[in-house]
């Protein structure tokens, strides 16, 4: 398993693959936590844990393969960001701050990256049905549903679509972009 907060954990691993494989293609940045409260009633704890998962996690992934990538003279790295990262959501100032910085970073690197045959882009789900919202309570989801344009909530394989795209040749000329995949709940 990879811590991917510790970046010698994701170096290590990222070595790992390079040995079994001779190469890197494709990266997904995707691992993510919560960890919910409001500004005055979030701990110091709550926040480092998010930032240290969501964002220097990206981070650390990006830097440990994007030399293979280099070297090779190509790569995508796909970064899963959140809606919430582009709008923020009450009660949640780390992962937005998370979620936005994964934005930038990604941004960055479709400039730094671009000329060396890498393309960088981020996905921004909305509300996706996954274990992170199994614990909410059914009224809460009913909330969000409502909220939604399309009156539903998303469904993993949605991103994995989006996903495998970016992944793809058919996605050559795309840098840089941010892809909100949400139902249409931004408008």
């Amino acid at each position: 398993m990879v811590d991917t907060s510790n970046a010698d954990s994701v170096r290590d691993a990222a070595f790992q693959v390079i040995a079994k494989y001779g190469k890197i293609d494709i990266l997904v940045n995707n691992a993510g936590i919560t960890r919910d409260a409001t500004l005055l009633k979030m701990t110091d704890d709550q926040w480092q844990q998010v930032i240290n998962i969501n964002l220097t996690g990206v981070y650390n992934c990006t830097r440990a393969v994007a030399p293979y990538m280099v070297e090779k003279g190509f790569g995508r790295i796909i970064s899963i960001s959140s809606v919430v990262g582009l709008y923020g959501n009450f009660g949640q100032t780390n992962y937005a701050a998370a979620k936005a910085g994964v934005i930038g970073m990604t941004q960055t690197w479709a400039k730094e990256l671009g000329r060396k045959g890498i393309n960088a882009n981020a996905v921004a789900p909305g509300f996706i049905h996954t274990e992170i919202l199994d614990a909410m309570p059914q009224e809460v989801l009913d909330k969000m549903k409502a909220k939604v344009p399309l009156q539903r909530l998303g469904r993993p394989e949605e991103i994995a679509n989006i996903n495998a795209f970016l992944a793809s040749d058919e996605a050559d000329y795309i840098n840089g972009a941010v892809i909100s995949v949400d139902g249409g709940i931004t408008l």
